[in-house]
């Protein structure tokens, strides 16, 4: 099993924060250090300073300040950039980080982020009707030969005779993750598109649920569901002692009874055992939540003594 260390930094932390964190978690090996898609603090216990980065800036930084470690988010709002922009832009990143970047891509979801920043927020059908020509055009523009060009039609985007230059350096493209819970668009979508499918959040027996219906969507258009990746995401928190856990818990700033019944809760030992039940699923690669992204001991005592006890 892949872990990866997943963090919100619009809740209040600074470029140099995520920077000391991503080199921690490769230094503890983990796989991978995702960040969210967010302009704006959600919780009503963080005042959001020093303010919001943006994820692809902040990348694109880390791509030049580390070596090893995957690099993405989870996920871009296809509600914040052109999609011709954002291909231009993943595949630089991925080519400043020698091809270390994975694209995570949703419909957005955060009405208050959009009118705080002025940003558009269409209707739950209409986003999703952004988000699939988005993916068309994002994998589309990274895939049409050098020399050639491409063009585009939907019905919220164009583009005509696009050279789809720069090429990413990962062939054909970087992977793109698509995540979440609906039962019909979500699905074909992944099926479509994606290289991994993610879980938000959910519980074991609603994890399963998903699984089935993105397996389901593979074989409905002939893709072997084997080639998908299934992933999940969830907050984590690990603690020698309960009073460790107590510790991390009231940093997390959610009700600890919420998270000690619905997250990753507790010891090195009840944690693994968790994602072991999700791993009995399918799921091959985790995504850790950490909010407190000054305590990075809590990386070390994960990569120390949660890692080891899960098969690969």
């Amino acid at each position: 099993m892949q872990l990866r260390i997943f963090t919100e930094p619009q809740e209040g932390n600074s470029y140099d924060h995520q920077l000391a964190l991503a080199r921690r978690a490769e230094e503890c090996g983990f796989d991978a250090f995702f960040r969210s898609d967010h302009y704006l603090a959600q919780t009503d216990w963080s005042d959001g300073l020093p303010g919001p980065t943006d994820s692809w800036i902040t990348l694109a930084g880390l791509a030049r300040e580390t070596r090893r470690i995957r690099l993405g988010t989870l996920v871009s709002s296809a509600t914040f950039r052109d999609p011709a922009v954002l291909a231009l832009t993943v595949a630089q990143v991925d080519l400043m980080s020698g091809g270390r970047v994975e694209l995570g891509l949703g419909a957005g979801w955060f009405e208050a982020e959009h009118r705080a920043f002025g940003l558009d927020f269409p209707d739950t059908v209409t986003r999703f009707e952004r988000l699939e020509e988005q993916l068309e055009m994002i994998t589309g523009l990274w895939e049409v030969p050098v020399g050639e060009r491409y063009t585009f039609t939907g019905q919220h985007y164009q583009v005509t005779d696009s050279p789809g230059l720069p090429k990413p350096a990962q062939h054909p493209h970087p992977p793109v993750i698509i995540g979440g819970k609906g039962k019909t668009r979500t699905p074909a979508l992944t099926a479509e598109y994606a290289a991994e499918f993610n879980a938000p959040f959910t519980s074991v027996e609603e994890t399963a649920a998903l699984y089935d219906r993105v397996r389901a969507a593979c074989t409905a258009i002939g893709r072997d569901p084997a080639t998908l990746t299934l992933s999940m995401a969830h907050a984590t928190i690990v603690g020698r002692t309960d009073a460790e856990v107590e510790r991390r818990l009231t940093a997390y700033g959610k009700d600890a009874a919420h998270l000690r019944e619905h997250a990753l809760v507790g010891s090195p030992a009840q944690v693994a055992d968790q994602l072991g039940r999700y791993a009995e699923l399918g799921m091959t690669r985790a995504y850790l939540q950490i909010i407190d992204q000054t305590d990075r001991d809590h990386l070390d005592l994960i990569a120390a003594e949660v890692a080891p006890q899960l098969t690969t």
